[in-house]
């Protein structure tokens, strides 16, 4: 408990990097001497206030509001600018703008845009926090930039490789959706360009379409197991065309396994995560 009467906490950096509505990024680059602990000192203030704030934008959205309500709301934007929670700030200078030019229901239609979401960002902060000097967070000396440029590096080196090749982009983008939040995605909508690509990267594993216009999933298979690194690297065909004969072909040829479109989200994570491997 520091003077004015908050605690102080530590918190997962990793947990509040994942969160979307939190752009913890541009408050490292704004204040690149900021160290971690300094920012969780803010962190935690916020979470002070943000009940009170909270209550203050639910009342304009339920049209119950009081005269104290946008100077609870005003006085407290400072908190949200410092803690990155850039989402909401337009909507609560308009909450307060619309208050006093007394534009009652302009007001509760942005802190209807906010409420809900607001709420839920507050959940997952406070989920965030670790008991107070707990292990695994950052070294509060080191500033937040440095602290979240070592967790890029570290998720950069964790993180798996999958080359998905298809020419379809509606594909591509579908298949990166399911497989970014674990994997590193690269996307090859060009077959002709894999033996190029596979100079730059080497994937821990292949997702290919079975049928292109220039080249097919076959022909691909000759170009990947001809590289030395790549002899073992798992190979899934992405087909509309399950048939016996295909998968039979495609399993001779190198193939570990197949998919057929459209793809189950569950089912390509779970086959991606039983024959990936490592290098």
């Amino acid at each position: 408990m520091n003077s004015d009467g908050f605690t102080i906490f530590d918190f997962n950096l990793k947990a509040l990097l994942r969160l979307s509505d939190l752009n913890l990024r541009r408050v490292a680059e704004d204040r690149k001497k900021l160290t971690a602990g300094e920012y969780y000192k803010i962190l935690s203030e916020f979470l002070s206030v943000a009940p009170e704030v909270y209550d203050a934008v639910k009342r304009f959205a339920d049209d119950d509001t009081n005269a104290m309500d946008w100077k609870i709301i005003k006085n407290n934007i400072p908190f949200f600018e410092k803690t990155g929670c850039d989402k909401y700030i337009s909507d609560l200078y308009a909450i307060v703008n619309a208050c006093e030019k007394g534009d009652h229901r302009l007001a509760a239609n942005h802190a209807d845009n906010i409420e809900q979401s607001f709420s839920n960002l507050y959940s997952q902060i406070t989920a965030a926090k670790l008991k107070k000097g707990a292990g695994g967070s950052p070294d509060p000396d080191s500033t937040l930039l440095s602290c979240i440029k070592e967790l890029d590096k570290e998720k950069a080196d964790r993180e798996l490789l999958v080359l998905t090749v298809d020419d379809s982009p509606a594909i591509l983008e579908s298949v990166s959706a399911v497989l970014s939040g674990e994997y590193k995605v690269f996307k090859l909508p060009k077959p002709a360009m894999l033996e190029d690509v596979l100079k730059k990267i080497t994937p821990d594993l292949f997702l290919l379409d079975y049928q292109m216009p220039e080249l097919s999933g076959f022909d691909l298979i000759p170009v990947i197991r001809g590289l030395n690194e790549h002899k073992d690297t798992p190979i899934i065909f992405l087909t509309s065309e399950g048939t016996v004969d295909n998968i039979t072909a495609a399993v001779g040829l190198g193939a570990c396994d197949f998919i057929v479109k459209p793809f189950n989200p569950d089912q390509l994570r779970e086959k991606v995560a039983k024959h990936i491997i490592r290098k």
